[in-house]
């Protein structure tokens, strides 16, 4: 029984493996390691807790929290959500693909859906990828149209920040140079 519960854990937690795109493709092959204070499998529901201190790691992925939710549908496509941690906030930091740079986020919740692929920051919400930054209240990534949407409110509203610059959504980009500043270009047709 715990050899089966340890199992269905480490199955669960790698749907985190998948938080936003370009991530390292290696890590999904590294072994999950995962520490917490407490776990708790509840295999009728298809609900795993982990709960305390939780660091997972899988590659350069690594997610800390003070709790982890991994729930799985009838489809078998799961939804993970990682609150808090030793500053209220749960954070993740991973390798992009094929870079040298690392992408990391940090909120007081961070949602991640398997089957829409999208990962959504609430409440100080935080996410850089590579020199770039993005700063708000409510961050969404869309890892499929490689989309971000950022509001000054926590539960994806816009709300007037009557010139409270506390209440501003902020944002650094860098400039992109040579192959990724280009568009790409379509296939010249065959004759």
């Amino acid at each position: 029984m715990m050899k089966r519960s340890a199992h269905a854990s480490l199955i669960a937690l790698a749907l985190l493996a998948s938080l936003p795109a370009h991530a390292e493709r290696a890590d999904r092959d590294k072994p999950v390691n995962l520490e917490a204070d407490k776990v708790t499998v509840d295999d009728r529901t298809r609900t795993h807790i982990f709960e305390g201190n939780v660091v997972f790691t899988q590659g350069t992925l690594t997610i800390k929290a003070n709790k982890v939710v991994v729930t799985q549908d009838a489809s078998g496509y799961q939804k993970g959500v990682a609150t808090g941690g030793q500053d209220g906030l749960a954070r993740f930091r991973q390798k992009r693909d094929g870079r040298d740079e690392w992408m990391e986020g940090e909120a007081e919740r961070i949602e991640h859906d398997a089957r829409t692929e999208i990962t959504k920051f609430f409440v100080r919400a935080y996410v850089k990828s590579g020199g770039d930054e993005v700063r708000g209240q409510y961050i969404e990534y869309n890892s499929i149209s490689e989309n971000y949407t950022v509001t000054n409110s926590s539960d994806a509203r816009t709300v007037p920040s009557a010139g409270d610059q506390s209440k501003r959504v902020r944002a650094i980009i860098q400039p992109k140079s040579g192959a990724e500043a280009q568009p790409a270009q379509p296939a010249a047709p065959k004759q």
